[in-house]
């Protein structure tokens, strides 16, 4: 490290000292004890917790601290808060600055723009502010606009690896907004996790937060073929393997998991050099609606992303993470009850119909408060095997709705009662996927007697009806129909007929 005084002579930290003495011939140089620097760090950070709970060393950083500045709004703000760390950290350095933002890489960038002891600058997202204090200097950068006030200041407030930032600076991209901007898959591609992380940073998105609590280890699993693959089924069966050894430690401290991600890295030449550079990876994350500790169903999840995962280059390691753990909630079974079955079964088997077939491969059907048998329901994705609508579990059979209804959606309409569209809640109403024209002998009264369809005379015993629906005449589809319910003896079955414009159609029939 070295001091402002040797800074303003060009000694920057990392020279040797003889490259540092050659700028600055009365350089003191002092040894570095780590003894020291430990005792002091606690020190401090023992003193900044009379002023806030959430005290962590900054990583890496020697001098700087990340301190937790919400819930003070009964005690003064954030103002109040600054003050009094300006006032604590003066002990042991007379121009210490202090800054509060809703991010660490904010808050550090903000510590920079003060420039004296004597001025307080307030950012309120469109113009600073300046107040003259006496004995303050701290900056405060208004909630949710990290982004915009980083987007001015130059690279060097974001930590990154020299490397990136040499490369962007050769592109012409010199401050944070310019890095902002560009997309993330370009910069992941190019630079692979470190550089999608600067890029996070730019965007003030920074996963480092204020906390003295003892994190806990990554739940990783890394894993290195022995010859790199442009083929999934190598990389399937390592990641099997890593799930089940992550789910076995997930069960034993009662925990599920949220969020796993899956990273590759790739051989395509722009590996870890001898230099240390680093090298080429890609992550890419799956999420549950619920938390699971279950192999099957996370297999499944990752094999469907693996599958559609284009690779531009050979795969020479892979390693999966559990991102986000949850306490474990699933239901216990008993093994010596009969009726007791694995809840996370339909869930996996839902997820191969998921890989086969696409997100929509499992839907549910959803109730729509609409006009017209074919608009009382839409079809949503199911998520999870466990479905209820309004307090009331639905089934789904042949793609109809248990309790009669299916479709699309439409505009909420008030509609009258009706004994042509109320069958018993065993009765399901199977509906074509579109109508199909039907010729239909009628009687005097013009109810329908019989019908032809699909080269069968189908002969009508009872008709219900008619019931005259209309609507969405506001939009391009409008409708006028007259709904009958017919019942065949012969084939003991019950169909719903309507007749419009264009004719008589077969809409579907119930069961």
């Amino acid at each position: 490290m070295v001091t402002a005084a040797a800074a303003r002579t060009h000694v920057r930290a990392g020279m040797t000292i003889a490259e540092a003495r050659s700028r600055c011939a009365s350089l003191d140089v002092r040894a570095w004890d780590d003894r020291c620097v430990t005792r002091e760090l606690a020190r401090t950070s023992a003193a900044f917790l009379a002023a806030s709970p959430q005290v962590a060393p900054a990583a890496g950083t020697p001098g700087t601290w990340w301190i937790g500045a919400t819930g003070f709004d009964g005690l003064g703000g954030e103002q109040a808060l600054a003050d009094t760390l300006q006032r604590m950290a003066q002990v042991w350095h007379p121009h210490a600055r202090v800054a509060i933002a809703d991010s660490c890489v904010a808050a550090r960038a903000a510590t920079w723009k003060t420039v004296d002891g004597r001025q307080q600058t307030v950012e309120d997202g469109r113009r600073p502010t300046a107040y003259n204090v006496e004995r303050t200097a701290y900056s405060i950068v208004s909630p949710e606009s990290d982004a915009s006030y980083l987007a001015p200041l130059p690279l060097t407030l974001i930590p990154m690896d020299p490397e990136i930032r040499d490369a962007l600076v050769a592109l012409g991209l010199g401050t944070c907004g310019a890095l902002a901007a560009l997309v993330p898959g370009d910069v992941e591609r190019r630079w692979g996790a470190a550089g999608l992380l600067a890029w996070r940073l730019a965007q003030g998105i920074d996963p480092r937060r204020p906390t003295l609590a003892r994190t806990t280890q990554p739940r990783q699993v890394h894993a290195e073929l022995a010859m790199s693959t442009t083929s999934t089924e190598p990389l399937l069966f390592l990641v099997r393997g890593a799930l089940e050894h992550l789910m076995a430690d997930l069960v034993r401290d009662a925990r599920a998991a949220a969020a796993v991600s899956i990273t590759l890295t790739l051989d395509d030449g722009r590996g870890a050099l001898p230099s240390g550079g680093m090298p080429h990876t890609i992550t890419r994350e799956v999420r549950a609606p619920r938390a699971l500790a279950r192999v099957a169903p996370w297999f499944e999840r990752c094999r469907a992303m693996l599958d559609g995962w284009t690779l531009t280059a050979p795969v020479s390691a892979v390693a999966v993470t559990v991102t986000v753990i949850a306490p474990m909630s699933a239901e216990q079974g008993d093994l010596l009850a009969p009726a007791w079955r694995d809840p996370a079964a339909a869930e996996a088997a839902f997820e191969r119909l998921r890989t086969t077939l696409g997100v929509q491969g499992v839907v549910r059907p959803v109730a729509v408060d609409a006009y017209g048998p074919d608009r009382e329901g839409r079809w949503d994705s199911v998520e999870t095997a466990d479905q209820t609508v309004d307090g009331r579990r639905l089934t789904v059979e042949n793609g109809v709705r248990s309790d009669g209804s299916r479709g699309t959606p439409s505009s909420t309409v008030y509609r009258p009662p009706s004994t042509v569209y109320s069958p018993p809640s065993t009765v399901s109403l199977r509906l074509l996927e579109q109508p199909e024209h039907v010729a239909v002998v009628v009687g005097p009264r013009g109810d329908p007697r019989a019908f032809d369809w699909r080269g069968r005379r189908i002969p009508i015993a009872r008709a219900e009806g008619p019931e005259r629906l209309s609507g969405a005449w506001w939009t391009e589809s409008p409708f006028a129909r007259e709904y009958w319910r017919c019942e065949s003896d012969d084939l003991e079955q019950e169909f719903l007929l309507y007749r419009d414009h264009a004719g008589w159609k077969l809409q579907g029939w119930y069961d």
